[in-house]
Formats: C-alpha cells, structure tokens, sequence
C-alpha cells in the first residue's frame, strides 16, 4: 500500500509541475505565457525532483512504468509490487492533469488552438515519423535508465545527491533531445493526461490524438530495457 500511495502522490505532483509549466508558458493569459523551452525544461527537471525526495525512500521513487519494468526484469524490483507501482503511476498521473486543468481553466478557455491545448497534456512529435519518433522515445529514454543506474558508479555520494542527479539527467535529455517528440520518456507521464485531455470538457479542446498514443508507451519500454540489459553486460 506505501508503494502505490507514493507512486500515486508522487507522479500526481511531477504532472501537476510538469505540466502545470507548460500550461503556464504556453496558454493564453497565463502571466508566464511566452517563458519558452528552457523554462519548460529545467521546470520538468524540478518536477521530478521535487517528488523523489519526499518519496525516494519509501518506494524508490520510480514514476515511471518504463523504469519499473526494466528494473523488475534485472531483479532490483520484486514483479509482485509492479502492479502496485504501475497503478499508482498512471492514475496519479491523471490525477495531476486534472489539477492542472482546474488550476489554468480560465486560460485553457482563453486559447483557441487545440494542438496547443493538447501540447499542455501530452506530447507529439515536431516532425511526425512512425520509426523516428519511437526511436526518439526509445534513445531518451535509454539515456535516463543507464544515467539512473550509473549514479552507483559514483564514489562516496552523499545522501540525497542523487536526488540531484536525476534532476540533471532529465534537464540534459529534455535539452539534447525533447524538440523531437516532447520526451516522454515515461509511459505513465504521457498516458495518464492524455486520457484526462481525452474526458475532461475543455473548451474546444479536439482531438486526443489516439493514433500517436502508443509511441510514448512502447518507446520508453523499450529504451529502458535496453539500458539495464547493456549496463548489467558491463563488466563493472
């Protein structure tokens, strides 16, 4: 119960940051509206961290199916509590793009393009390729995982530096690779505020884009497989 209540709360704040940020630079009347990429981008990087710390030490502080998988396959997470994890991933998810359609409702009113009102709850690809953009989400992805567990190849690292670290991973992957498809990089962050785009009634909100959905699921599964299969092949 600890894990899935700290998955949960724990996602539900990186959405409510991550995409509150985008919300905030991107929709009309927004007082922040024009803050740009950068912004975005060291914003979702606090948005992970933020939730770590409070709940790295109770359950790991995953948020992310992807890594939760890739780390029941190496052994570090036990397949019993995946359920757990991943059940507090995607609903804490949906539940952070709610508060952030509650929060920015007059502006989400105020914005006519719907692409642009989608872009606040999940992400899609600058230059649309089937192949491309999942190996975009796959390559981020990878970067994360292998960074994540090379972080034990520090020496002597104090506590909660690791915290830290993960917050640059993800600010570098977003810098280096995020104007592909938004980076993703996380099933639970692109899934859950879609589904919520897809039922709450924002004003002229369109389509949910449905046919693009799976890339940012299958993408990171993919990536973060592979980053544990080939870190565990080093011989360390």
């Amino acid at each position: 119960m600890l894990i899935f209540i700290s998955e949960m709360i724990g996602t539900m704040l990186l959405i409510l940051l991550g995409d509150g940020v985008v919300a905030n630079v991107t929709l009309n009347k927004s007082g922040m509206k024009g803050g740009g990429s950068v912004q975005i981008t060291f914003a979702w990087g606090l948005a992970v961290l933020l939730p770590a710390f409070i709940f790295g030490q109770a359950s790991g502080a995953s948020f992310n199916p992807a890594l939760t998988l890739a780390l029941a396959a190496e052994g570090t997470v036990a397949w019993s509590v995946v359920p757990n994890y991943i059940a507090g991933q995607l609903i804490g998810a949906f539940l952070g793009a709610v508060l952030v359609y509650v929060l920015f409702k007059g502006q989400f009113d105020a914005t006519e393009e719907a692409a642009t009102k989608l872009g606040v709850f999940s992400t899609g690809p600058s230059v649309p390729n089937t192949g491309l953009n999942l190996l975009s989400e796959a390559v981020g992805t990878f970067v994360l995982v292998f960074a994540i567990k090379g972080i034990a190849n520090v020496p002597n690292l104090a506590s909660g530096v690791d915290k830290l670290l993960v917050f640059g991973i993800i600010v570098s992957v977003g810098m280096s690779l995020g104007g592909l498809t938004g980076y993703a990089i996380n099933p639970a962050r692109d899934l859950g505020p879609r589904i919520a785009h897809a039922l709450l009634p924002i004003k002229g909100k369109g389509d949910s884009n449905w046919g693009y959905s799976w890339i940012p699921v299958v993408g990171p599964v993919i990536g973060a497989l592979a980053a544990v299969l080939l870190y565990n092949a080093i011989p360390w």
